[in-house]
C-alpha cells in the first residue's frame, strides 16, 4: 500500500466532495458548513488532501482522484473490494459504509451525524454509524465533547490501528472509545491498542460476540486480548458510556475502598448493594446527611479510595447543595463520583455536575460500575508499568521430538500428547500418584476465530466442565504473565506459593509449545496436579488445527540473538525483553551525563518506572531494541532501538557506555537495526542528533546517512538513510 500521511486525513487543508448532490452528500455538506470548516471545499473530483465519496460510481471516482494525486478518501456508501481500489490508485481510505470523520477542534464535521460534535477530549472510533449517532446523542446533554469521531465502517483499508496510532499522539485526546465488530489484522490492532493504552484510557466493546459464540468463549477471549494491551473491555453500551464518563473526568484512585455519602437512606442502600455485589469493600459505614451537608460529608472521607455521593432530589436547597458538592471536589483527597437521581430536576443537576468536570451518573448502580471501570483500568495501567524481576525461565525443549509426534494424525492419543508435553519439560504424574496434598488443575488451549490460541487456567478434575470458569490469556507468556493468569483464576486462593510457582512454570512451557507449533488447535491438560515441588500432567489431549495458526501477539524473536566479537571482548546481541528492566536501569545509571543529554536531549538523572517499562516491554511488530550484553556478567553495555511509524519510516536511537566504545559495537548494533528495518519493509531510517554531538554526526555519516538542518531548531539535525 502507498505510504500514509495521517495529516492529510485528520487535518486536511482541502476537501473534494464527490456525489454532493446525493442525499448523503447533502447531509455531509451541511455538516461541513455548520461545523465551520476553514479549509477549501471543492465539489466533484479535484486535487485535495481528502476526498469525501458520498455517492455515484466509486471505482470511477477513485480512478479520477488517483490521477489527481488525492492521497486519502472516506467512502460513505457501498464499495466492493475497497482495499483493491485503494491499492490500484494509491489512495488510503476509510470505509466502506463509513460514518465519516469529525475533528471539532478544527471545525471539521464530515459525518452523517444528526447533531454537531462538541469539542472535547473524548475520541470515538466505530464501525457502526448508528452507534456513532447514539453516542453523539448521549454526549451533548451529559457535557461530553470530542477530539475525534472516526467512522471506519467495514474496515477494508485504514482501520483501528491507523486511528489508534493517530489518537495516541494527539495531546487533545483524553480517552478513547472503540466500537468493534470486525478486525482485519488482529496483530496490528493489538499492537496499536497497546501503544495507545500506555498513554491514555482506552475502552472497547464488541457488538455481536455472543451471537457468534453463544457459550461466551469469544467474549472472554476478546476481554483477555484487550486486557493484555491495557484496554478496558465492556459488554454493555451503558458500561461503555459510564466508562467514558469516569475515565475522562475522575482523578486517580487512592485505592479500591469506596465510601458512600447520601442525602437519603434508600438510594444509599442501593449503592451499597451494588458495590458489595461487585465484590468491593466499603470504606466505613454509609453516611447519610442532608443535601446541604453532602459536601462536608464527602470531605470527611479521608481513608477512601474514592467517594460516591448519592443525591436524590429534595427541593429548594438542591441547587446550592449541588454547587457546594462540585466546589468541594477540588479539595478532596480522593476522587469524587456523583449519582444525581431523577429526570425533572435530576437532569439539570447532572448537567451542573458535568460542567464542573466531575463524573456524574443517573443511578447508584451506574456510578458503582463507573468506579469499577476506573479501578480495572488503573489495575491494567499498573500492570503495564510493572517491572518484572530479572528471572527468565529458559525453556530448552526437544523440538525435534515434539515435531515428530505432531507430524502424525490430527488428534494425538493420550500417551502421545503427554510425550509432547514431556519434550517441553512438563512431566507426567509418577506411577505412585500425585500425592494427597496435590491440587487438581486444568490448562486448556483453544483457538479463537479472531485471536488464535488462547490459554485457559482453572480448577481441574470433575469440576472442570465449563470453559467459562477458566481465566484466560494469550501466548506468549513469561513468568510474570503466567503468575497474573493464575491470580485471576477462581482456584488461586487454594494454591500455596510453591504450587503457584510450579504451575507458572508449566504455563510458560505450554506457551512456548504454542509459539513453536502454532498449528496446535486444542490442548487440554486435565488434571494437572500441583504439589509443593512440581506440577505434573495426569492426562492430556491434543489436536492440530485444520489451518496453520498465527499468534495474535508477536513472540520474543529469539532467532535474532547472535554473538559479536569486539576488539577486546565478546558481547551477546539480542532483542530486549521485559526482564531486562533492572539491568537497563543500571546501564542508564552508568552513562555519563553528557551521553544522557545526547540520547534524551535533556539532563535526566533517572528514568521513571513507566518509561523504563516502555523501553523494555517492546512490541516486536512495530519496533526492535537490540542490547549488547557482556558475557558472563550479564551487564548491558549498549542499546540500539528502531521504532516504525505510519509513514513507512522508522526512527533510530543508540547509546553505548564509554568502556565499551572503540570496539565496533555501535556500528554492529546499527547494522543489526538496518537489517531488521529492511526485513520489515521500512523505507527510510531517520534520527534526531544534537548539533554539538560531533561523534554521533561523524558516526552516522560513516554509515551513509545524510544530515539535514531543522528549519525550526538550529540545535538539532536530522540524519536520514534511505533503505529502499
Amino acid at each position: 500500500m502507498p505510504a500514509f500521511n495521517p495529516e492529510k486525513l485528520f487535518a486536511p487543508a482541502a476537501l473534494s466532495i464527490c456525489g454532493a448532490t446525493s442525499a448523503t452528500g447533502g447531509r455531509v455538506l451541511a455538516n461541513l458548513h455548520a461545523g465551520g470548516f476553514r479549509g477549501m471545499l471543492h465539489l466533484g473530483e479535484h486535487p485535495a488532501d481528502l476526498a469525501l465519496i458520498c455517492g455515484g460510481d466509486v471505482p470511477a471516482a477513485f480512478a479520477a482522484l488517483g490521477r489527481l494525486g488525492v492521497p486519502t478518501a472516506i467512502v460513505f456508501g457501498a464499495a466492493e473490494d475497497l482495499r483493491s481500489l485503494a491499492l490500484a490508485h494509491g489512495i488510503r481510505a476509510l470505509g466502506p459504509h463509513s460514518f465519516g470523520l469529525a475533528v471539532p477542534g478544527i471545525g471539521l464535521n464530515a459525518t452523517l451525524g444528526h447533531l454537531p460534535a462538541l469539542p472535547g477530549r473524548l475520541a470515538l472510533v466505530s464501525q457502526s454509524s448508528s452507534m456513532c449517532r447514539a453516542v453523539l446523542d448521549w454526549a451533548a446533554p451529559n457535557g461530553v465533547g470530542f477530539s475525534h469521531i472516526i467512522g471506519i465502517g467495514e474496515n477494508h483499508d485504514l482501520g483501528f490501528a491507523t486511528a489508534l496510532d493517530r489518537l495516541a499522539r494527539d495531546p487533545g485526546t483524553g480517552a478513547i472509545l472503540l466500537d468493534i465488530h470486525r478486525l482485519k489484522d488482529v496483530r496490528a490492532f493489538l499492537s496499536a491498542a497497546r501503544a495507545a493504552a500506555r498513554l491514555r484510557p482506552v475502552v472497547a466493546i464488541r457488538a455481536g460476540a455472543r451471537r457468534l459464540d453463544p457459550d461466551g468463549a469469544a467474549e472472554a477471549a476478546f476481554a483477555a486480548a484487550l486486557r493484555r494491551c491495557g484496554v478496558l473491555s465492556v459488554e454493555r453500551m451503558e458500561d461503555l458510556l459510564a466508562a467514558a464518563e469516569t475515565l475522562t473526568r475522575a482523578r486517580t484512585l487512592r485505592g479500591e475502598r469506596l465510601a458512600i455519602v447520601a442525602n437519603g437512606r434508600g438510594p444509599a442502600r442501593l449503592a451499597a448493594d451494588a458495590a458489595l455485589r461487585a465484590g468491593l469493600t466499603l470504606d466505613g459505614a454509609i453516611v447519610t446527611t442532608t443535601t446541604a451537608g453532602l459536601a462536608e460529608a464527602a470531605a470527611a472521607q479521608h481513608t477512601a479510595g474514592a467517594v460516591l455521593a448519592v443525591h436524590a432530589p429534595s427541593g429548594a436547597e438542591d441547587t446550592a447543595g449541588i454547587a457546594a458538592l462540585a466546589a468541594a471536589a477540588r479539595g478532596l483527597a480522593a476522587p469524587l463520583l456523583v449519582a444525581a437521581l431523577g429526570e425533572t430536576t435530576g437532569a439539570a443537576h447532572r448537567r451542573s455536575i458535568a460542567a464542573a468536570g466531575l463524573p456524574v451518573f443517573a443511578t447508584p448502580e451506574e456510578a458503582v460500575r463507573g468506579f469499577l471501570h476506573l479501578a480495572e483500568h488503573q489495575r491494567n495501567r499498573e500492570a503495564a508499568r510493572e517491572l518484572p524481576a530479572s528471572t527468565v525461565l529458559e525453556v530448552a525443549p526437544d523440538r525435534a521430538a515434539a515435531a515428530a509426534l505432531l507430524s502424525g494424525p490430527e488428534g494425538l492419543a493420550a500417551d502421545a500428547a503427554l510425550a509432547v508435553l514431556a519434550a517441553y519439560g512438563i512431566a507426567a504424574v509418577a506411577p505412585g500418584g500425585p500425592g494427597p496434598q496435590a491440587q487438581a488443575l486444568r490448562i486448556a488451549v483453544r483457538r479463537d476465530a479472531l485471536f488464535g490460541p488462547v490459554i485457559g487456567f482453572g480448577e481441574g478434575g470433575a469440576a472442570a466442565d465449563r470453559a467459562a470458569d477458566l481465566a484466560l490469556d494469550l501466548p506468549p507468556l513469561n513468568l510474570p504473565l503466567a503468575r497474573a493468569l493464575i491470580g485471576r483464576s477462581r482456584i488461586a486462593r487454594a494454591l500455596g506459593a510453591a504450587q503457584a510457582e510450579a504451575v507458572a512454570d508449566v504455563l510458560v512451557r505450554v506457551s512456548q509449545l504454542l509459539v513453536d507449533f502454532p498449528a496446535i488447535g486444542e490442548l487440554d491438560i486435565n488434571p494437572l496436579f500441583a504439589a509443593a515441588d512440581a506440577a505434573t500432567a495426569a492426562a492430556a489431549t491434543l489436536r492440530l488445527g485444520k489451518e496453520p495458526g498465527r499468534l495474535a501477539i508477536a513472540p520474543y524473536p529469539a532467532e535474532l540473538t547472535a554473538r559479536f566479537q569486539g576488539r577486546h571482548e565478546a558481547f551477546l546481541i539480542r532483542p530486549i525483553r521485559p526482564e531486562d528492566a533492572a539491568a537497563h536501569a543500571a546501564f542508564f545509571a552508568r552513562l555519563p551525563a553528557e551521553d544522557v543529554r545526547f540520547r534524551f536531549f535533556t539532563a535526566v538523572r533517572a528514568l521513571p518506572p513507566e518509561q523504563m517499562a516502555r523501553l523494555t516491554q517492546v512490541d516486536y511488530d512495530r519496533e526492535i531494541a537490540f542490547i549488547a550484553v557482556r558475557e558472563p556478567t550479564g551487564e548491558t553495555a549498549g542499546v540500539a532501538r528502531l521504532v516504525r511509524n505510519t509513514a513507512g519510516e522508522a526512527e533510530f536511537a543508540i547509546v553505548v557506555q564509554p568502556d565499551a566504545k572503540g570496539q565496533g559495537l555501535a556500528a554492529h548494533l546499527m547494522r543489526r537495526l538496518l537489517d531488521w528495518g529492511r526485513a520489515q519493509g521500512v523505507a527510510a531510517v531517520v534520527g534526531q542528533v544534537l548539533a554539538d554531538n560531533a561523534a554521533m554526526l561523524g558516526f552516522v555519516r560513516h554509515l551513509g546517512f545524510t544530515l539535514h538542518r531543522q528549519p525550526d531548531d538550529e540545535t538539532v539535525l536530522e540524519a536520514r538513510l534511505e533503505l529502499s
